[in-house]
């Protein structure tokens, strides 16, 4: 995204179209109307030509290219596939259908054009460039953003149906400064108007733009024969850079440069070309760092790594700039890297069609050596560029997305403010002593096991409390274990726990999720019932049912490894002694078979029938106190040291 301050460049970039048509002998109205840099006035003539059925082919071609070099790329999608059906033969055709594929948000197809092309394209160092390109449309497809959402709102009280964008803060003043086309005359390349530099009073609590028109800045700024554009301010006020074009005459300078003036003497003085610009290629789009020394700026010049790259470089006292240092390979891409910003804390953002993002231009973060996208919202299928912080995570950028007042239009942007939910466990752990009722525990060992088998060991308290922060949307096994008492788990689930945000009355809320685990003292040759080990008249097999108590009792073995334990099994008083003994001690072996086959050491485990030598219920009358005799019962026979 140059906004035309790169008229030189773009001209030159249509060479090879123009080449083909002289040496054929081809050169038409709308070929010289291209030649000139007049892509509006060419668009027109060309799609006559294909109306009327002339040269179709090469017209359609030249319809792209136009679009192409008049910035917009996406617009040139049909264009350049007639070109190719119709079978044209640029060298750099193929490479410029899949760059307008991608422009477009066609990802997939752009990332097979590319493919096609760095297999075949006749265009060698294009091919290579079409490699990494494929890389990048395939990534845009699942492109996703860590960051947080912002809240966008065009400023419609600042926009026109012209062009504007570019922003910048006139420290001291209050003013918010931009590029407009709103007053200058059409330029042939694209049919807009001239850009100029104007300013808009802010008002102070809401940051929006108060009432009253926008002022034209000084003439000394706006020079009716170029286009001007991205001033930036030094955060004292006194030093101003800012993006000027060529005029488009043989005298004229060659390309887009970077112009600097000095608030002195309660005046600005005449803009000089500042000493980093390079003369054979474009410079624009500076920002000054809140340092008020490093700036940073696009510029197309020889060594990049591609199109624009981004580049800083230090203003001395002297006035004059350290050399220009490209920001490297992290940053800057084979395609566009360009309207830098730099927030209130230093950190670096910039406008880039070369990383993965949702169609042309997208804003991105650089930090810790990391390129990350701003997301949907501020990024769109369009451009979207130059970002300006007036606060911390609060400014405005620009873009050219559907919707607006003009081909660009300024927005402001907010950093969501997101109400925050945290959870705790607040946990109790108790000791029961015998029959006696369960107190609190101190000192008792807590482990929390999340749904990825992540530990959280705490320590219970002098009082058996503790505390641990839970992530959301997950359920976690608590473990409480203390030496010569049974350990004890449960389970504890922040899944489905989030109030919803219109229940949320801060920005943070706590919710405090309570459990509590009692820890019981190891008795030996104590029998424990296990509840609900019941059987099948006359049957050793173990149901269902009993099968899910088994299990909670391997778990417990599992939780305590110093234990030994006797599994006695009992029946009711039905049948004869003997029978009933041998009906016992077979049940019993199939209860410790069931553990054992649950990976408990069967060392471990002693199997003991009593038949119907210890019932619950004696003088059982019914079949339900019948079963409560038929059962099953632990006691721990010894503790390993």
């Amino acid at each position: 995204m140059q906004k035309y301050l790169r008229k030189a460049a773009t001209v030159a970039a249509g060479g090879a179209l123009l080449s083909a048509c002289a040496t054929s002998g081809r050169l038409s109205k709308a070929d010289k109307r291209f030649a000139e840099g007049k892509f509006e006035a060419a668009i027109a003539l060309y799609q006559a030509e294909v109306t009327q059925g002339k040269n179709v082919a090469h017209a359609n071609f030249a319809l792209g290219e136009a679009y192409r070099l008049s910035n917009r790329i996406d617009r040139a999608v049909p264009y350049y596939r007639a070109a190719l059906a119709g079978g044209v033969r640029q060298p750099e055709l193929g490479y410029r259908y899949a760059q307008a594929l991608r422009a477009a948000g066609q990802f997939s197809d752009a990332a097979a054009q590319f493919t096609a092309y760095a297999q075949s394209g006749s265009d060698r160092s294009l091919a290579d460039r079409a490699a990494a390109e494929a890389q990048i449309a395939t990534a845009s497809l699942g492109v996703t953003s860590p960051l947080a959402g912002y809240d966008v709102v065009p400023l419609v009280a600042l926009n026109s149906p012209s062009s504007d964008f570019s922003a910048a803060r006139l420290p001291g003043t209050g003013e918010l400064v931009f590029a407009s086309g709103r007053a200058g005359r059409l330029h042939p390349g694209n049919g807009e108007g001239y850009l100029s530099l104007y300013a808009r009073q802010l008002n102070d609590s809401t940051g929006t733009p108060a009432s009253g028109a926008a002022r034209l800045l000084e003439p000394l700024f706006n020079d009716a024969r170029t286009l001007q554009a991205s001033a930036t301010y030094t955060p004292d006020g006194k030093t101003m850079v800012f993006a000027r074009s060529n005029d488009g005459s043989k005298k004229g300078y060659l390309s887009t440069d970077l112009w600097i003036s000095y608030f002195r003497a309660g005046a600005w003085t005449a803009p000089v070309l500042a000493n980093l610009n390079d003369r054979t290629a474009d410079d624009y789009a500076p920002a000054f760092a809140p340092d008020g020394t490093t700036l940073y700026f696009a510029s197309a010049r020889k060594g990049g790594q591609g199109g624009a790259d981004l580049y800083k470089a230090t203003l001395g006292p002297n006035g004059r700039f350290s050399p220009a240092e490209n920001l490297g390979s992290v940053v800057n891409t084979a395609g566009n890297d360009n309207f830098p910003g730099v927030a209130p804390d230093g950190t670096l953002y910039f406008a880039s069609d070369g990383h993965p993002g949702y169609g042309k231009l997208d804003i991105f973060r650089y930090q810790q050596n990391q390129v990350t996208n701003l997301g949907p919202g501020i990024n769109s299928v369009g451009d979207d560029f130059a970002p300006f912080f007036t606060k911390p995570e609060v400014g405005v950028f620009s873009s050219n997305r559907s919707g607006g007042q003009g081909s660009d239009d300024l927005y402001s942007f907010r950093k969501k403010v997101r109400k925050q939910v945290t959870f705790y466990a607040d946990g109790t752990v108790l000791g029961r002593e015998a029959e006696a009722p369960a107190v609190p525990l101190a000192g008792a060992q807590v482990t929390l096991t999340n749904s990825a088998g992540q530990q959280q060991p705490v320590v219970a308290d002098s009082v058996g409390r503790f505390t641990a922060r839970l992530d959301s949307g997950q359920t976690y096994t608590v473990v409480a274990a203390q030496p010569g008492r049974f350990t004890a788990r449960t389970t504890l689930s922040t899944v489905g726990r989030s109030p919803s945000p219109d229940q949320l009355s801060q920005l943070q809320t706590d919710v405090r999720l309570p459990v509590t685990l009692t820890l019981d003292r190891i008795v030996v040759n104590k029998a424990i019932a296990v509840n609900d080990i019941f059987y099948d008249y006359d049957k050793a097999v173990i149901r269902p049912d009993a099968a899910i108590r088994l299990d909670t009792l391997a778990q417990t073995l599992r939780d305590n490894p110093t234990i030994n334990i006797e599994l006695s099994s009992h029946t009711d008083q039905r049948g004869k002694a003997a029978y009933n003994l041998k009906l016992s001690q077979q049940r019993a072996d199939a209860a410790v078979a069931y553990i054992v086959s649950k990976g408990i050491d069967r060392q471990r485990l002693t199997a003991r029938g009593y038949g119907k030598t210890r019932p619950l219920v004696p003088n059982a009358q019914t079949e339900a106190e019948s079963q409560r005799n038929r059962r099953t019962e632990f006691k721990v026979t010894r503790i390993s040291q």
